[in-house]
């Protein structure tokens, strides 16, 4: 897919830390309960750190105890790519920027106290808050 943002490692290198390009760059996953946006409530937008396109609205977090930001769903469908992930042994839905493909995290259906069922599992390193 081609994306409306695009670098090469190299840049990708020079504009993110250590950290966040391998998480969002080569799909790496942080700790559980480590992550900066784990307990951020307050009202605003959920960006991504690489691009800073809109991804999720506050009002769509929900503590799943997973360990991780957790979303219902994002501001709109086509704000992320959902892409078959079957690393590890498994099979999973994996989410991407749409903007910029970068690894955000993973969709699970495992979430029935939420409106859609959903539980977009998303690393905060991959994500950015910004207040409304």
């Amino acid at each position: 897919m081609t994306y409306e943002v695009t670098k090469t490692d190299s840049e990708w290198r020079a504009a993110l830390d250590p950290n966040e390009f391998k998480v969002l760059r080569e799909a790496a996953t942080e700790r559980p309960w480590s992550g900066a946006l784990l307990d951020e409530h307050r009202d605003g937008l959920f960006r991504c750190k690489a691009c800073d396109a809109a991804l999720f609205r506050s009002t769509t977090k929900f503590e799943s105890g997973s360990g991780w930001p957790s979303f219902y769903e994002p501001v709109s469908a086509d704000a992320v790519e959902l892409k078959v992930d079957t690393a590890w042994g498994m099979t999973r839905t994996e989410v991407l920027c749409a903007r910029c493909g970068s690894h955000l995290g993973h969709l699970f259906d495992d979430a029935p106290q939420t409106p859609t069922g959903d539980r977009f599992c998303m690393n905060s390193i991959s994500l950015s808050f910004h207040e409304e």
